[in-house]
This record gives C-alpha cells, sequence and structure tokens, in this order.
C-alpha cells in the first residue's frame, strides 16, 4: 500500500501492496506468449515421497527491475514418519522515494502426507519490525499465537474440515492428478491475514512458451477474492506466474541468478510501485487539506463491493461506478447514520493484538499525555499534538501500536495504531479506516490509513499522520479494521481504480 501524509510528501506502505500483489495473478496478456500442446499420454499423479526435486528458487521481477527472490523446499520429517517439512523464504527490495524497503518472510510448514497442515511457524521483517505466528491444527481447530515487540496474543480458529498451508497450493493439484478441467476445493490458512478461505482451482490449459523450459498446466486459482493464473509442471512445480498485466513476474531460476537482485534492486531508481498505486485525475486539487466537500465518481470497484456509508461519506453505485460525497461538516439530517453505529460502541475500545490498549506501556503514556484534558475533544487534540512532537514521519513499516511507541517512527498506518490504541486507552471508542487521499505533489490519490473517533455522539474522521482534526474531505474511506485480513477486500483495487472529481468545495 502507498501511503500519504503531506508534511513529508509521501510515505509508503509496501507490505500488504507487495504482497497481495504477489497474488493477485492474472492471465493478462497470455494469448500473445503461450500456445497450448497436447496432453501427455498418461495424467501423472505425485506422493510427497515421489517428488522429483526436494527445492527451487524463483526470481521476482517489477516492471522491469528484478525486486526479490523466492526459496521452496520440502523434505521428510526425521521426527514424525508420515511427515513432510516445508521450508520456504522470500525477500523483497525496493526503492521508493529515494528509500529503501525490504521486506523478508521465511516460514516453516510441517504436513501430512495429504498435505494437510499440522504445525506451523512464520517470521516476518519489515523495516527492522518483526512478526512472528506460530502454532498448531488439531480437531478443535488452528491455534495461532503472535509474537510482536513483546506483545504476545494466542486464538483458535474453528475450522469444519482439514486445512492446509498456504505453501501446497501448487502441490496439492500434482498430489490428486491434473487434466484439463479438473477442479480442487479446499480451505488453507493464510499467515498474512491469520485467517481461513477455501481455495479453488480450475486447470485450465496445457501449454508451452518461450519464457519456460517444457511443458505446463496453465491452472487457475481463486482465492480471498482474487484470481491467479500460474504455469506448473505435472510435478507443482510453478514454471512461470504473471501478475498485473505483465508488470509483475516470477519465473524459475538458479540460486545465484535470484539473489542477485540484491545488487540489482540497490542499484534500482525506478519507481514503478509508486505509478502503478497512483489514481490520476484530470481535475487537480491545489489545496486538498482546505477541501470540505468532495463529490467524485470511482470507477473500478467491484459489483460486491460495498462502499461504507455514514454521517461524513455517502456512496450511491450507479451502474459500474459508485458517486461518493465526502462532507467534513454533514447536515443534521445525515449526523447518526451509517457504518458503527449499528454495532456495540464497545468494539472501539477493545484492545487487540495491533492496537493493544490494555498494555501498560500504552495505557501509562496515554494516560500522561492527557492527564491535563477534561473533555474527549481535548484528549484528542493532546493525543494529536504528542504524536506530532514525538514520532517521527518515516517510510517504516510497523506491526503494533507498540512497535511504533517503542521506535518512535512510522508511516501512516503506524501513526492510526498508536493514536487508535491511545484513544481507546483514554475511553474514546476509536477505530481505523483505510482508503485513499489525494497528493497534491502528484496530481492523484494515494493509499492512506487513518482513524474515526466518536466525540460527543458522532464519528469524527481524525489523520494522526497529519494531525488533522477533523480530516479533509479528500480522505475517501474504502474500508474499516486494524487486522491484516481487513485489507483483503481492498487488495484487488490496486491498479484498477480511476476517479472522476465532480466538484470540490
Amino acid at each position: 500500500m502507498i501511503l500519504f501524509n503531506r508534511n513529508i510528501g509521501l510515505q509508503s506502505r509496501i507490505h500488504t501492496a507487495l504482497l497481495f500483489m504477489l497474488v493477485l495473478l492474472s492471465a493478462g496478456c497470455a494469448g500473445r506468449y503461450f500456445h497450448d500442446v497436447s496432453l501427455p499420454q498418461a495424467s501423472e499423479r505425485y506422493d510427497l515421497s515421489s517428488l522429483p526435486y526436494t527445492e527451487y528458487w524463483s526470481g521476482i521481477i517489477f516492471n522491469g527491475s528484478k525486486i526479490g527472490f523466492s526459496h521452496f523446499s520440502i523434505k521428510p520429517s526425521r521426527d514424525l514418519p508420515g511427515h513432510y517439512e516445508i521450508r520456504s523464504e522470500a525477500a523483497l527490495h525496493l526503492r521508493i522515494l529515494m528509500a529503501d524497503k525490504k521486506v523478508s518472510m521465511v516460514s516453516y510448514d510441517l504436513v501430512r502426507e495429504d498435505l494437510s497442515l499440522k504445525e506451523f511457524q512464520y517470521r516476518y521483517d519489515m523495516d527492522g519490525s518483526r512478526l512472528e505466528i506460530y502454532g498448531s491444527c488439531d480437531q478443535e481447530g488452528v491455534r495461532v499465537s503472535k509474537e510482536s515487540n513483546n506483545n504476545v496474543s494466542a486464538d483458535i480458529i474453528e475450522v469444519a474440515s482439514r486445512v492446509y498451508p498456504g505453501s501446497v497450493v501448487y502441490l496439492y493439484p500434482a498430489v490428486h492428478g491434473m487434466e484439463i478441467g479438473s477442479r480442487y476445493s479446499y480451505d488453507v490458512f493464510d499467515s498474512e491475514s491469520q485467517s481461513i478461505d477455501t481455495v479453488r482451482q480450475k486447470i485450465l490449459a496445457y501449454q508451452q512458451s518461450d519464457l519456460f523450459e517444457g511443458s505446463a498446466f496453465k491452472m487457475e486459482t481463486q482465492y480471498f477474492g482474487q484470481k491467479m493464473t500460474s504455469w506448473i509442471d505435472a510435478s507443482g512445480k510453478p514454471l512461470f506466474e504473471m501478475a498485473l498485466g505483465g508488470i509483475l513476474l516470477s519465473g524459475l531460476e538458479s540460486e545465484t541468478e535470484a539473489k542477485r537482485y540484491l545488487l540489482e534492486s540497490s542499484m534500482n531508481k525506478d519507481e514503478s510501485l509508486l505509478d502503478f498505486c497512483l489514481i490520476r485525475t484530470a481535475r487537480p486539487i491545489e489545496q486538498p487539506e482546505k477541501v470540505t466537500c468532495l463529490e467524485v465518481i470511482i470507477s473500478g470497484i467491484g459489483d460486491d463491493f460495498a462502499m461504507p456509508c455514514d454521517a461524513g461519506q455517502v456512496c450511491v453505485r450507479q451502474g459500474s461506478d459508485v458517486h461518493c460525497t465526502v462532507r467534513v461538516n454533514p447536515p443534521d439530517e445525515e449526523v447518526g447514520r451509517g457504518a458503527g453505529h449499528d454495532r456495540p460502541v464497545d468494539e472501539y475500545l477493545m484492545s487487540t493484538y495491533t492496537v493493544p490498549c490494555q498494555d501498560e506501556r500504552i495505557a501509562s503514556k496515554a494516560a500522561e499525555i492527557t492527564k491535563d484534558a477534561s473533555t474527549d475533544l481535548e484528549k484528542v487534540e493532546s493525543l494529536l499534538a504528542w504524536l506530532k512532537g514525538n514520532i517521527r514521519k518515516e517510510p517504516v513499516d510497523v506491526f503494533t501500536a507498540l512497535d511504533v511507541l517503542e521506535g518512535e517512527k512510522a508511516e501512516c498506518q503506524g501513526h492510526a495504531y498508536l493514536y487508535t490504541a491511545f484513544a481507546r486507552s483514554a475511553g474514546i471508542p476509536t477505530r481505523i479506516v483505510s482508503g485513499i487521499v489525494y497528493a497534491a505533489d502528484f496530481k492523484g490519490f494515494l493509499y492512506h490509513s487513518w482513524a474515526e473517533s466518536l466525540i460527543d455522539g458522532s464519528w469524527i474522521s481524525i489523520d494522526p499522520t497529519t494531525s488533522q482534526l477533523p480530516s479533509d474531505a479528500t480522505h475517501i474511506k474504502l474500508i474499516e479494521g486494524e487486522s491484516m485480513s481487513s485489507l483483503v477486500p481492498m487488495a484487488g483495487m490496486i491498479g484498477k481504480l480511476g476517479i472522476e472529481i465532480v466538484e470540490l468545495k
């Protein structure tokens, strides 16, 4: 996600965007590079003990520049007969606005012979912040624990059937046999969002291409509302992947070739990710921070996506487009309507892993900051002033509000995390929202996160990154939520949205 704040220009939040970009695989310009060939006489079906490989490496290219690699390995477990250890790692490195962004992931999955998940352990590193996720699967469900910056939480996700790790989405068809027209459906535990979703796959064709050696099955996968297209051989090895109309590519490489990105990405000055995420408008907004009413027509939003509506934002679908009006000061008849008012207010006072408002470090600091405030509005003003003076605005990714408090720096989502944790600790119902905001320097909208607090009976939009109270009307809300899974619906919009400015005041 590319995030913006007007005090220092553009900030970046690439973690979610890149992870979701890597799953937004589409056929793109497939017809230009691929052609059908005859199927082998007999359909092969592999079990894990007969796989013709134990590991493979892939390089990741974005808009012609290498930005990362991934590595996959599988071997029998020494401790548990009939089980297999799948280890994966991935690393991304790119530059945006002259800042280096580094994201890495290391995963371990212990699976049974049918590929179902038994135990797992994942580690994510983003710009120095680390998140560890670990757990196991049993008859009661998926037991998940998360740990970051001494913040630990545990949960159980109930499931109705066996669950598989995301690392086996290519192996599953190979184990069950592949033929054109074959379909597969199974539940997968997604480590990024810590949730379960049903994966649906279909074999579309058997093809050859100049982009990879040999022949491969073309497979379409539906996962978390997105469609992925890949070309895999009969043993489940992904030979080639294409995303975003050919902008994002992944293909098999040697270990040396895959890791060559470390040098190439450090020398790469291309900022195509910014160009891809930017939503340009024909009509510029010269002083967005002063806009109190904005009327727009948004295209590219899926038919099944409902734009959030409340007192400050009213959206109506018009065919395939959505007409939205955002007001800083809504009319009296709109106050009290919309998202959040039909949900318990206590929900927005809860302590969560991302927003641990009951943690002693958060609670004591919030109490110190607001000790002289007598009203909720004064508390919010004190919190915004403290954030402005104590948290540096830097393109640094974080996992929780504690990461921001300890590191004393963050981009916009980190500012929203910490503000929300402080506000909830101070007794102010607050929620995190994400969407788009206008960036005057780039003459378009960029993805952003901010907050909404319930003050004197009304939900007020607040931007902790820019200290805006209330936020200007170029803040167009797409989703509400602080968890990674809440961002899933927005992933499919990146690179697809268009905005026409109808009126602004």
